[in-house]
């Protein structure tokens, strides 16, 4: 009889050792499961993303003119370039002189108006979305 229990016993243990692991197919619908969340995650983000980038050109491109400002009231002889505005010591060199996209801003200057311009998402000047 000892040898019965024996057998049972090890068949019991078998049986709950392979019933604790998991399967390749429970494996695969978890992934699966974090696939989703994190394609879900990214298109809600990825807008975010873009506005941040907006919102940080816009002030980079304010604090450009401000500094064109300054160098205009001290040197009325014409519109700077970045690397005027540098070089002068009115635009510190650690600034960002490139938008969001890494595309360096256009400074204009007509009839005392300033413009700093950024050539947007695209990275090409004039078109509709430029900041």
């Amino acid at each position: 009889m000892p040898k019965t229990i024996d057998t049972h016993l090890r068949q019991r243990i078998a049986r709950q050792t392979r019933q604790e692991g998991m399967t390749l197919i429970e494996i695969m619908i978890v992934i699966t499961i974090f696939a989703m969340i994190a394609g879900g995650v990214a298109v809600a983000l990825l807008p975010r993303l873009e506005e941040a980038r907006i919102k940080s050109t816009r002030a980079d491109a304010q604090s450009l003119r401000s500094a064109v400002m300054l160098y205009v009231a001290d040197n009325p002889r014409g519109c700077p370039t970045v690397e005027d505005l540098v070089n002068d010591r009115y635009l510190d060199g650690s600034r960002r002189t490139a938008d969001a996209w890494d595309t360096d801003f256009q400074i204009g200057c007509e009839d005392g108006d300033i413009a700093v311009i950024s050539a947007g998402p695209d990275g090409e000047f004039n078109t509709e979305d430029d900041i």
